[in-house]
């Protein structure tokens, strides 16, 4: 017998609680800042828990930079805020819960 989701009742493999997760109405913020020497650093905010860890991974390879995730946001080397956009759209968040400053 497959393994069963203690929150939506389905098994393992189709369950749908990660994606319900992103759909929630959270709002997740894109801006830069100043780093040491006159450098950038693209900061996402609004991700928790697990999916912090695991698109903080995702977006450093797809990007191909380095960052790190620490205190509920993520900080990517560089300025990204129109790829991270794209790429936060592409791993199923959706376009009206994220706020990209320019």
């Amino acid at each position: 017998m497959p393994e069963m989701c203690p929150r939506c009742g389905l098994p393992k493999e189709i369950c749908v609680c990660e994606i319900l997760d992103r759909e929630v109405t959270k709002r997740i913020k894109i801006y830069k800042a100043k780093a040491k020497f006159r450098k950038f650093i693209t900061i996402v905010e609004g991700l928790g828990g697990e999916e912090l860890e695991k698109t903080a991974k995702e977006l450093k390879v797809r990007l191909a930079c380095g960052g790190t995730f620490k205190k509920g946001m993520i900080e990517l080397q560089g300025e990204h805020i129109a790829a991270v956009k794209k790429e936060l759209i592409s791993l199923g968040f959706s376009e009206g819960s994220i706020d990209a400053a320019s």
